[in-house]
């Protein structure tokens, strides 16, 4: 939910391709059977390829870059994190008429965390609030300057200035739009995070969690991975927990003021963009976008 949809034509993508792909650039696992994930987010078609491995290929032009990125950087994470993350085993080349490069990963078990399960823990907050604490305080050998590598770096806040505005003038009536308006505003004139750039997961929402018997168990989707402000990580905050359980994960995450209004701000944005393009066509969505917009309201 951290990125802005791109507006691009979408290539067909079926289990026929994704077949000729696996067989002619990965023909150790050729014979393995594969199998639609559905539903499997807006930015992937997923499919498992035998009982080990999962094969993720962009659905638009916003999400070719994660194949590589997480083929970089997850292998250096991965030992600093207290959560599973994907581990990639090979990048896929453009074939077939496909256009973009795709990613094979391990597969990781588990179910899609949920609210009915882990809103009122706070005990699944604090876990969280560890593992955001774990990736800021990732140092690899060379850390990458800040702004220095387009694919590592965040838009600010602001720059949802007008498409937020826009939302909240279109969702009015269904929302408070003066009290978004209120919540925006002060999200953006918030003072800037006072300290050097650490790691953002950048989508860090309910749906990039899974949990094997009820509890946390990894953490995937790493596409928009980055360096700067982690205030965009508090959308998990709203995503996810009950009032009870976000103010054990602000506590043990050590949240400032200031971070906790920008991170409000990510949430209301992010929502607003997902429910503006999805609701009317997926109910899923539109629940779980009003349950966000709701809660950052509530802070």
């Amino acid at each position: 939910m951290a990125t802005e949809r791109i507006p691009d034509a979408r290539p067909a993508i079926d289990a026929a391709l994704v077949r000729r792909l696996v067989d002619t650039q990965f023909p150790q696992w050729a014979e393995m059977p594969l199998e639609l994930l559905d539903p499997a987010g807006s930015d992937h078609v997923i499919y498992r390829l035998g009982e080990k491995l999962s094969v993720r290929l962009p659905r638009h032009a916003g999400a070719i870059g994660q194949a590589q990125k997480e083929s970089e950087w997850l292998p250096r994470l991965a030992p600093h994190l207290p959560l599973a993350v994907p581990v990639p085993v090979g990048v896929g080349q453009p074939n077939f008429g496909y256009p973009w490069p795709w990613a094979i990963s391990r597969w990781l078990d588990g179910e899609v965390a949920t609210v009915e399960a882990l809103a009122d823990s706070p005990e699944a907050a604090v876990e969280l609030a560890g593992f955001l604490t774990a990736l800021q305080r990732f140092e690899p050998e060379e850390i990458p300057a800040q702004g220095a590598r387009e694919d590592l770096t965040v838009r600010p806040l602001v720059a949802r200035d007008r498409a937020t505005r826009a939302a909240i003038a279109e969702v009015d009536g269904a929302f408070d739009a003066a009290a978004m308006t209120e919540l925006w505003e002060a999200a953006i004139s918030a003072p800037d995070r006072d300290g050097p750039p650490v790691w953002f997961h950048g989508d860090f929402h309910t749906g990039n969690l899974l949990t094997v018997d009820g509890c946390l168990s990894a953490v995937i989707d790493f596409g928009e991975l980055g360096i700067g402000d982690p205030a965009c990580d508090l959308v998990i905050a709203f995503t996810l927990m009950s009032a009870r359980s976000r103010a054990a994960f602000r506590a043990a995450l050590g949240v400032d003021d200031a971070t906790w209004i920008r991170g409000r701000g990510w949430a209301l944005a992010t929502a607003l963009n997902a429910y503006t393009y999805y609701a009317a066509v997926n109910p899923r969505v539109a629940a779980q976008t009003s349950r966000q917009i709701t809660e950052a309201l509530i802070g």
